[in-house]
């Protein structure tokens, strides 16, 4: 009997080749696992009016780890449009499986690395006082808060006159949007809680010292989102003070972070921000290590459930080509993590030493590493096809 069961979640587009790829890599590197498909995405939202299927909930309750590909989301109007007949205008309104995820199983933490492998051609370089080039080594981890800030899902459009009301109590509300016809305001809420803002730090701070990194930095915006990213700096300074005794609080605004990225991205290690700064920041990373070819990600929470994914789309595009082009090296990394999170750490570093050195060999690389266009012929210009990347990682296994 396998030593634990794995749920499975491939989701829409890319999102089934990639995952399939990653069982094959963790079933030739020995990872003793069973595996049941859990239904989530597009398919489910069109056919039942449900993208996240209580059978799913029921399997991740049970099991606790997920293994998830990738999903496809449309506008409102879109999305409803697309559903069957029968459960057109009854009233349902499509959300985000993951985000409905991560708020059902309260999977507050997400960590998204963004590292550097060496002879990657998508690495970024800087050009250097006399005229050189240099490639810095990018080693960040980003601390993302997951089920709070602007991803909480509170907004309202023609406000109900109790959330109305109450917005104008505050007078900046009056004064600048007051005199619109309340049908023609739009409301979203960022809600940062002093609970889940502080597990968050300490998950940085943790972190942070565990890798002998000498602090962490807060990416927010204090000077001008006043109590969320305000309370979230004040909080990691007071944590660290009284509690991380040696680590450092630096903290940069999000919009001088992405110009600092170009400029000297190996000076940070570990950064915290709220759901979407952390989004943005995971990205904006991502691109200077190869794009989100290579982008991973892990999130769990006090419950026990946790769920491992790329960060990037279901690229319907590519999904319809007969052989399949993309990079699952984002999908490989994801399972890292969770091999990480399980107490497998041999087993992953093997994985990840595998695809480090695929990488530096340079003989076997996908149509963003060729730096091509993501054509149905990538494959006739050299470029290596999905599963001929994953033969070379686990050739590299053995």
């Amino acid at each position: 009997m396998a030593k634990r069961t794995i749920v499975a979640m491939p989701g829409d587009g890319i999102g089934v080749v990639v995952l399939e790829q990653c069982i094959r890599l963790l079933n030739a590197a020995g990872f003793d696992a069973a595996y049941v498909h859990g239904d989530i995405g597009w398919e489910y939202w069109c056919k039942e009016g449900n993208p996240l299927p209580d059978r799913t909930i029921e399997l991740l309750e049970k099991h606790k780890i997920g293994l998830f590909g990738a999903i496809t989301s449309k506008p409102k109007d879109k999305a409803s449009a697309e559903l069957i007949p029968e459960l057109q205008n009854k009233g349902l309104v499509y959300y985000s499986p993951i985000v409905t995820m991560r708020q059902r199983f309260k999977m507050d933490i997400c960590m998204r690395p963004c590292k550097t492998l060496k002879g990657n051609p998508l690495n970024f370089i800087r050009r250097t006082a006399d005229g050189g080039y240099e490639e810095p080594m990018v080693d960040a981890m980003i601390f993302r808060q997951n089920t709070e800030g602007l991803y909480g899902g509170i907004e309202w459009s023609n406000a109900p006159d109790e959330v109305w009301n109450a917005m104008m109590t505050h007078k900046k509300f009056v004064a600048n949007f007051s005199m619109h016809p309340r049908n023609e305001v739009f409301i979203s809420t960022r809600i940062l809680s002093k609970k889940y803002t502080e597990r968050i730090l300490r998950a940085a701070f943790d972190y942070a010292k565990e890798k002998g990194f000498q602090g962490i930095t807060v990416c927010e915006k204090p000077n001008v989102i006043r109590e969320t990213s305000g309370m979230m700096l004040k909080l990691a300074q007071d944590i660290a003070k009284k509690d991380y005794p040696g680590l450092s609080v630096w903290d940069t605004n999000i919009d001088a972070q992405m110009m600092w990225l170009t400029k000297n991205p190996e000076n940070y290690n570990v950064i915290v921000a709220s759901n979407m700064f952390g989004d943005i920041l995971s990205d904006g990373f991502a691109g200077l290590v190869g794009g989100l070819g290579f982008a991973s990600s892990a999130q769990f929470g006090e419950n026990g459930v946790a769920v491992f994914e790329p960060t990037h789309g279901s690229a319907p595009k590519y999904a319809s080509y007969e052989t399949s082009i993309v990079n699952p090296i984002a999908m490989f990394l994801s399972a890292c993590l969770m091999l990480d999170y399980i107490g497998e750490k041999t087993l992953a570093q093997r994985i990840e030493k595998a695809i480090a050195d695929v990488v530096l060999q340079g003989k076997v690389r996908t149509y963003d590493m060729m730096k091509i266009t993501g054509s149905p012929d990538a494959i006739k210009k050299g470029a290596a096809s999905t599963i001929q990347m994953t033969d070379a990682i686990i050739q590299k296994l053995k």
